[in-house]
């Protein structure tokens, strides 16, 4: 599945929505039972209390953006993107009538959190407006404000200034709620005003690929295209998520932002209008069963250091390429993508423990948290051995200019074999491959003894530079 953002695909199939969600926060009556407790949920008689109650502080946000350049000609003006006939009469009319720049609208949803009148929704729902409205249920309308947004994570924070307290929704504890748990979500699909949609948490900590801090909450309760921002409710009627994804194709998979990870940022944003993480200096990737072996490692837990920023954190702490983190600053890490969330959240100047395990043994090193200036990115790389299917050529000044590379010693992998080892493990053409089994590559010379080293149906540990990234592959050697 492709995740779609704002028109652009990413890993698994999921539409970002501009419209709202909006919390229904079912039964009062039946508050969510504590950690630990046995005793089920009973089913609702109904929900019609809770969105009574939570539909007041569920607020409709409509947008006005400027896009420059493109459009429909004068005569179309209603013509939308998808319109079968829309490329025809771009033929026709070329750019006769087409304005330079012209306003968008978008719908979403948010909600009041603070009688202030501080409102919490996506960020994709209000980034570029020149013009933020917001519509409560008794008809008021109001300008927004942007106090505060954070694209990483897909939050926003918006005030309005009213007269009156405004009413407004209890923030809850999403760590609290189980899978198969009842929740609710109220919201505008499809520009539908306050929709009520019920059904259960369907799962946890779901990695979808839309970004560095992917920890969302998974349910069936039903949320479409105009949801996005809107709250997701437990029965106490209190906000456990922000709704932020669906999957397409109706299949009625919805994701929310656990409102535990919101709390911070949006506190943050509060109070600096930005949000502070703290940094590490590292790369890394998942654990594959292969990378585990060639690691000779127990268990496909914690995260593999691919990279160490040079005078980062981590360079000055001692940890290097290769080694694998299970824990930081007491935290187990379990799942690679647990590390930069737990990163994030550590205050900046805080010394950490941090334990790895390199070539067997477990290492202990204090670390002083950074402050991310950048977000760090992780390309897929690959390897090769003896008959691994690629060819490489010597790395050169010419070719390294060419290919945006710093370095200007190793082998550069040149072509692939279809089908062959080197090209299922990931290999690319203009990857540069800095280590084999752990052996630095400079030229030819170490490349051709790294291949006699290797031996049938063994398992290769590559090291490879794909752009400004490096990640460790492995390629299986072929036997006979």
């Amino acid at each position: 599945m492709n995740l779609v953002r704002g028109g652009r695909p990413h890993r698994l199939a999921v539409f970002l929505f501009c419209l709202i969600l909006v919390p229904a926060a079912a039964g009062w009556w039946n508050p969510v039972p504590a950690a630990g407790q046995t005793a089920p949920q009973m089913i609702p008689a109904t929900f019609a209390d809770v969105a009574d109650k939570a539909s007041p502080a569920v607020v409709n946000i409509s947008t006005v953006k400027t896009v420059k350049g493109g459009g429909m000609p004068f005569p179309f003006p209603g013509m939308s993107q998808e319109d079968p006939f829309r490329e025809f009469f771009e033929r026709f009319f070329g750019d006769q009538g087409v304005p330079r720049e012209h306003k968008e609208r978008s719908l979403g949803s948010g909600f009041i959190f603070d009688p202030e009148g501080l409102i919490i929704t996506n960020n994709h729902v209000i980034e570029g407006a020149d013009e933020i409205m917001v519509r409560m249920t008794d008809e008021r309308e109001f300008q927004a404000k942007i106090l505060g947004r954070d694209p990483k994570t897909d939050l926003a924070l918006l005030k309005i200034e009213a007269k009156n307290n405004l009413p407004y929704l209890a923030l809850g504890d999403s760590s609290r709620l189980r899978v198969g748990d009842w929740v609710v979500a109220i919201g505008n699909p499809f520009g539908l005003e306050h929709t009520v949609t019920a059904g259960i948490l369907s799962a946890r900590e779901r990695v979808i690929g839309a970004g560095p801090y992917d920890d969302f909450l998974q349910t069936d309760a039903s949320i479409n295209p105009g949801n996005s921002g809107g709250p997701l409710l437990n029965l106490a009627g209190e906000v456990i998520g922000i709704n932020t994804a669906i999957v397409a194709g109706g299949t009625g998979i919805g994701f929310a932002i656990p409102v535990n990870m919101a709390k911070g940022i949006v506190a943050q944003l509060k109070e600096k209008g930005r949000v502070i993480r703290g940094w590490l200096g590292v790369m890394i990737q998942k654990i594959t069963p292969e990378l585990a072996k060639s690691f000779n490692l127990e268990s496909e837990e914690g995260a593999l250091v691919a990279d160490v920023a040079a005078g980062g954190p981590a360079d000055q702490a001692g940890i290097k390429r290769g080694d694998v983190i299970v824990s930081f600053d007491g935290r187990p890490i379990k799942k690679w993508s647990d590390l930069p969330i737990i990163v994030a959240e550590t205050p900046v100047g805080k010394e950490v423990t941090v334990k790895v395990i390199r070539n067997g043994q477990e290492k202990t090193f204090k670390v002083k948290t950074g402050e991310l200036q950048e977000e760090q990115k992780v390309a897929s790389a690959p390897v090769e051995g003896n008959d691994l299917g690629l060819s490489v050529q010597e790395l050169s000044p010419e070719l390294a200019e060419r290919l945006g590379l710093e370095k200007t010693e190793g082998v550069v992998v040149s072509g692939l074999v279809s089908g062959s080892p080197a090209a299922e493990a990931g290999l690319r053409p203009g990857d540069l491959i800095l280590e084999i089994n752990r052996t630095p590559i400079k030229n030819m010379e170490d490349y051709q003894k790294a291949l006699k080293q290797i031996g049938q149906g063994e398992m290769v540990l590559f090291l490879v530079r794909r752009g400004s990234s490096t990640m460790f592959f492995t390629v299986k050697a072929p036997k006979g």
